[in-house]
This record gives structure tokens, C-alpha cells and sequence, in this order.
């Protein structure tokens, strides 16, 4: 690592720090050469995750995007913010857990689903509707019908 101050190559760690939560390293170097310190951070560089829409083109994976998404279906429902952002935190994990560069968005948007259907049937109606782009009343009441037989079994 280079001394920020002189230049110098040479220098030594003299303290290493994790982070809380264990994703950075916090290291204190002294330059061998004219003895000031520095501090610099190591973290882990993660690829992007590139999500494939519909009509083919390609975005980089969005979180505030999803949880926005996520956030006005829950919208004046009992379901809290916290257990939002767990969602979408595991969401993000999983997808980078598959190890594929590019995932569809068709994937991203049938997970949301589960986890919403799971959660409350009326957060869930209301992201299937923006999300499977209901074109009329007949394509809601359909998917009503089939939320009330599943809730049925």
C-alpha cells in the first residue's frame, strides 16, 4: 500500500479491526519510511448482479427499486419495516448464493410473490396486479379466485 504522505511503498500493519458486522477490515499502517500513519479499509468486491427484463434488456440488480415495490404493496398493512428489509436482505443473498451473473426478472418478481403471499393475501394482490400487468377486472378476479383456492387447502 502506498503512503498517502511520501509515496513509500514500505510500511506495516499495526492494528487490524473487523467490522461489526464483518464485512470490512479496518487496518492502521505506519510507513516505514517517514513513520506517519494511515488507515485503509478492505472489503470484499462484489459483482454486480445483472437482472435480465422481459424484453431482453439488462439492469443492474436494484435493492431500493425492489423494496419500494415490496414497500407500497405492504402499504397501510400490519407488516413491519424491519421484516421488509430482512426480506429483501435474504433476497439479494439467495440471488448472489445462485452464483449466476444474470438472473431473470421474472425470478425476482415470482419470489417476491411467495414471500408476500406467505405474509398477507392483500400485499400479495396488489404486487401480482402491478406485476403480472392485470390488463382488466377479469384478469384480478381470476387471480383473486386462485388465492381462495389456495387458501382453501
Amino acid at each position: 500500500m502506498k503512503c498517502p504522505f511520501c509515496g513509500e511503498l514500505d510500511n506495516k500493519v499495526i492494528d487490524s479491526r473487523m467490522s461489526k458486522d464483518g464485512s470490512v477490515i479496518r487496518r492502521r499502517r505506519e510507513c516505514i519510511d517517514c513513520t506517519r500513519r494511515f488507515t485503509t479499509y478492505e472489503h470484499i468486491e462484489e459483482i454486480p448482479i445483472m437482472i435480465v427484463k422481459k424484453d431482453g434488456r439488462r439492469e443492474v440488480f436494484n435493492r431500493e427499486k425492489v423494496g419500494s415495490g415490496i414497500q407500497k404493496a405492504c402499504q397501510k398493512l400490519d407488516i413491519s419495516i424491519n421484516l421488509i428489509e430482512t426480506f429483501i436482505d435474504n433476497l439479494e443473498r439467495d440471488l448472489r448464493e445462485t452464483g449466476e451473473k444474470e438472473i431473470p426478472s421474472r425470478e425476482i418478481g415470482e419470489r417476491v410473490m411467495a414471500k408476500l403471499h406467505e405474509l398477507n393475501d392483500i400485499a400479495y394482490v396488489r404486487f401480482a396486479s402491478v406485476y403480472r400487468e392485470f390488463k382488466d377486472v377479469n384478469d384480478f378476479v381470476s387471480e383473486l379466485k386462485q388465492l381462495l383456492s389456495d387458501s382453501d387447502r
